[in-house]
């Protein structure tokens, strides 16, 4: 089953939403480019994507895929 997770960016204290993808599309987010500025965030699939207030970062998101 391929799980969603919504993408945020950190923009100072607040988290901007980008959109809908899918755990594999947020691990090949760029690390650089268009959002270099803002830090990726993302929801913790455990939870439903676009209602959680649960987030991850990438790093932790990939150690979680590796569970």
């Amino acid at each position: 089953m391929n799980r969603i997770v919504e993408a945020v960016v950190i923009n100072g204290d607040r988290r901007v939403p980008v959109g809908l993808v899918s755990v594999k599309q947020a691990l090949e987010m760029p690390h650089n480019g268009v959002f270099s500025s803002g830090m990726f965030e993302f929801s913790h699939p455990a939870y439903e994507a676009g209602k959680t207030d649960v987030f991850l970062t990438r790093e932790a998101l990939s150690k979680l895929q590796l569970m």
